[in-house]
């Protein structure tokens, strides 16, 4: 989610429902037959199908299309489809995003503009958030029923819409990608604070690198590598890495991250919670470096989770540490080159 008031957007469900509804019986009306004719034939059509063709081709940059996939992913996760609750082990899981990048998508150098792999980072993102957090979601949208997320000076429960809102994104590039080549969007959790939730995402070929198992049931036929593969060559082929962090929203009142994931089922139970502490993240003093991060099996306690999120606040830390460009504008105060439009 780039950007997004789930609150609000619990609002249009039923106009959306409206809206389809309507676009159905329209198109249930509809003499299809006759208009495939007359759209195949008469004057006209070379260039009425080449426009067909270049729309079916380049959709995803057509308008309104980037926030069609931004609704079909909440609506995907939060309405039609019930995400399994899978416990800790999923935490720091990545969730998988297939796409291609289109002609318009293409720059002067004839590969994906760099710009537009935000884009394609809104999409990826929401489809991890409102797969993972969909029982948190849901709670805090109805926060006054629920009671999930309280004012700690009334113990009253906080009022106002729930949001997710992006804070700030990385994208490191590294290798091209082609016009109307495939690629997938592997993001996780890497880590989190007090307030921020931090989101790593890798842009990779499609089918360069597959994984061991899917947590998911679902996903239980398709088909996994062998463990003795455990690398295949995709090192070299990563496109591009990018970081995004997340805050979250009830009205005004930042959520403590740790709410969130805990009512999602995320987070097993931890001695003194997982908000207690000088820096509200727990005791985090307690030693870990026991904790072997690289088994493969193996319980996913509140130690093998808190050592997993100091790992990722290692990097966080580093990307974290951006936000002090800010302080580095002067306002002009040293003058300036020129100004030119349009921009």
């Amino acid at each position: 989610m780039s950007s997004s008031r789930l609150g609000g957007f619990a609002l249009t469900i039923p106009i959306i429902s409206v809206a389809v509804g309507s676009m159905g019986y329209a198109a249930w009306r509809i003499d299809w037959p006759a208009l495939v004719q007359s759209f195949l034939t008469g004057p006209g059509r070379t260039s009425r199908i080449l426009l067909l063709f270049f729309i079916i081709f380049n959709w995803k940059t057509l308008p309104l299309a980037w926030t069609y996939r931004i609704f079909y992913a909440m609506l995907y996760h939060m309405v039609f489809r019930n995400a399994p609750r899978l416990g800790p082990r999923a935490l720091f899981k990545p969730m998988i995003t297939e796409t291609k990048a289109p002609l318009l998508e293409i720059d002067y150098n004839l590969h994906k503009s760099n710009s537009t792999y935000f884009a394609d980072l809104d999409i990826s993102r929401t489809h991890l958030c409102a797969y993972l957090l969909r029982p948190a979601i849901r709670n805090m949208s109805n926060n006054q029923k629920t009671r999930l997320v309280r004012d700690p000076r009334t113990r009253e429960p906080v009022k106002g819409n729930f949001a997710i809102a992006l804070g700030s994104v990385m994208c490191s590039f590294k290798r091209e990608i082609s016009a109307y080549q495939s690629y997938e969007l592997w993001s996780r959790i890497a880590a989190w604070d007090r307030k921020w939730v931090y989101i790593v995402t890798y842009f990779m070929p499609k089918g360069a690198a597959r994984p061991t198992e899917w947590l998911d049931p679902r996903f239980g036929r398709v088909r996994t590598r062998d463990h003795k593969d455990a690398t295949g060559g995709w090192e070299k082929k990563i496109h591009a890495t990018a970081m995004s962090k997340y805050v979250f929203k009830v009205g005004r009142f930042t959520v403590h991250p740790a709410i969130v994931l805990a009512d999602a089922g995320l987070l097993p139970p931890r001695p003194g919670g997982w908000q207690s502490g000088e820096n509200y993240l727990g005791d985090e003093s307690v030693d870990l470096s026991d904790v072997d991060l690289a088994a493969a099996d193996g319980e996913w306690d509140w130690r093998r989770v808190e050592a997993q999120r100091r790992e990722g606040m290692k990097l966080a830390a580093k990307f974290h540490a951006l936000d002090e460009l800010h302080d580095t504008f002067d306002g002009g105060n040293h003058g300036a080159l020129a100004r030119f439009g349009p921009g």
